[in-house]
């Protein structure tokens, strides 16, 4: 039932460094596309006065983030929620999405900040975490050679540019408050809700 992502364990203590700086101190975070349930699992152990509420659009997903997350008290159950389309969720004090962006198609990026936009209040982060392009900037080999893979996935697949996905989060009200590099030619970008 558990699934597995071996990167989860290389990413969750830098990813849950910024969250310690970024997240507020109590409330709703609402993952969106939460995988197989590992890093909802980690950073409920980790910020146990946060509730988490982790989503995902697959089925199987689903089970494996229930069975990661079973025995934690803060985590409620998993929602079947695609990005793309109206979420069955009234409000969040923080949204989450890990390497969601560049593996899915770009109709799920403009749902994932309308999304945002509407449940959000002022101040209220969106934190987005993976690999990003930069215009001026040049992307690792590795990262290039990513591309390609997820383009023979999907032509919809890729990485974003970090300005084009900032547009459409400001048509929304969003902010680009900070940009983080991370290990691995990785990003974290936190957008904050215009007052």
């Amino acid at each position: 039932m558990k699934r597995h992502a071996p990167a989860t364990e290389r990413n969750r203590d830098p990813i849950a460094a910024v969250l310690a700086e970024e997240l507020p101190g109590e409330g709703v975070v609402l993952e969106i596309a939460s995988g197989t349930g590992e890093h909802c699992a980690a950073f409920a152990a980790r910020f146990p006065s946060l509730r988490w509420q982790p989503s995902d659009p697959d089925k199987d997903a689903l089970a494996s983030i229930a069975a990661w997350c079973a025995d934690l008290p803060n985590v409620l159950l998993p929602l079947e929620i695609d990005a793309s389309k109206d979420w069955p969720v009234a409000s969040a004090d923080a949204i989450l999405c890990i390497n969601m962006v560049h593996i899915s198609p770009w109709a799920a990026t403009l749902g994932l900040m309308a999304g945002a936009g509407q449940l959000l209040g002022s101040g209220a982060p969106l934190i987005l975490y993976g690999p990003y392009r930069r215009r001026g900037v040049p992307t690792a080999p590795s990262n290039e050679q990513f591309e390609l893979w997820l383009k023979d996935k999907s032509p919809e697949y890729g990485l974003r540019f970090v300005e084009d996905v900032s547009d459409v989060a400001a048509a929304q009200g969003l902010t680009l408050q900070r940009l983080v590099e991370m290990p691995a030619n990785n990003l974290m970008l936190v957008y904050r809700h215009d007052a």
